[in-house]
């Protein structure tokens, strides 16, 4: 029986402590012990607060959301997914909806499913043209009824969540690039979820791309007011620009996202380094040339360094392989990072 909890987190009562290891061994719990043991005692602890039964209903449903979509997922971690946004509004007779299905159909000939929300407009467009088996649904309950497309309907790949917060975390969470179409508020919401989670560090660095129709106006205008209203201000800085691209050709949309895992694979902080997973190592006189080029991003002393796994890594066995480019990161210059990423491709 395991002895240990975590340290520091506790529901105040050794022997409650102790029983809660008790009931983890008992249903063959074994790894990441410590943090199932911090969901149970958090779970004890709410049920000794003054917590309202509203908010009790929230915290539980929100847990089996998370829990009931991660099963959706899990037979599907080893393919790479983008995800669309755009309006559920559009029809099928407009120009941004054709070319939302043609997208569709053609990132999933290159091996990416498709998420979406499950429903019409954008959404039912893409899910047309990546095809049941390619896509995924990520459907919202309202008080107005709104039917997954017919296209997604029925299938287990379809996921419905009662909050826009959850359904938002696996929008990101399970995505390996984001492609927006024009929208309105559900879209501008997702669009700068995303942007502000990439800028802070708080998601990974994906490529994301802001696609319409050739001569449509609605992204330029956005451009424009982001540098207008943002940049000129301050708000922003120039460098957040390179962590998205704006198109109305959807072959170099798809090559936007084909190109960002020519060679990167993924990246790990692993205590004061980034460990930068990749296909293929750069030569010695290319890690000179990125030390040279993107020192401003290095913290303190360190410096570039082609790596294998480090001993942390030893968690995701599938990538042991990979070899690595490690630097001590300065945390912020996620724009600068997304350049970095952009130069290994190269190799």
């Amino acid at each position: 029986m395991t002895e240990k909890k975590s340290a520091g987190y506790s529901t105040g009562e050794p022997a409650l402590d102790q029983k809660i290891l008790e009931l983890l061994d008992a249903a063959g719990i074994r790894g990441a012990q410590r943090e199932y043991f911090e969901m149970v005692a958090t779970a004890l602890r709410f049920g000794r607060q003054a917590t309202t039964p509203g908010d009790i209903r929230m915290i539980n449903q929100v847990l089996k959301e998370i829990r009931y979509a991660d099963a959706v997922f899990q037979p599907y971690r080893g393919v790479k997914k983008v995800t669309i946004f755009g309006s559920a509004r559009v029809a099928p007779d407009q120009p941004d909806w054709r070319m939302a299905r043609m997208f569709a159909e053609r990132i999933a000939k290159a091996g990416f499913m498709v998420l979406t929300g499950g429903g019409e407009g954008i959404m039912g467009a893409a899910q047309l043209g990546a095809g049941k088996e390619m896509s995924f649904g990520l459907n919202i309950r309202l008080p107005y009824e709104q039917r997954p497309n017919e296209v997604i309907e029925g299938d287990r790949k379809l996921i419905f969540f009662r909050y826009f917060f959850t359904r938002k975390l696996h929008f990101v969470k399970e995505s390996h690039a984001i492609a927006l179409f024009p929208g309105g508020f559900g879209t501008m919401d997702e669009c700068f979820e995303a942007l502000t989670l990439m800028q802070t560090g708080k998601a990974p660095i994906v490529p994301m791309v802001f696609l319409e129709h050739p001569g449509g106006c609605y992204w330029s205008a956005f451009r424009e007011f982001l540098n207008k209203e943002l940049l000129s201000r301050g708000l922003i800085s120039e460098q957040d620009f390179y962590l998205f691209t704006f198109t109305d050709d959807l072959e170099e949309a798809v090559r936007e996202i084909e190109r960002f895992y020519h060679n990167f694979h993924s990246y790990r902080f692993v205590g004061d380094l980034l460990a930068l997973r990749l296909h293929r190592a750069p030569g010695d006189s290319d890690l000179a040339a990125i030390e040279r080029d993107f020192h401003d991003i290095v913290v303190g002393p360190g410096s570039f360094a082609k790596s294998g796994a480090l001993p942390p890594e030893a968690n995701e066995p599938e990538l042991l392989s990979l070899p690595r480019v490690c630097f001590p990161f300065d945390r912020r210059s996620f724009g600068r990072l997304r350049q970095l990423i952009d130069r290994l491709n190269e190799f």
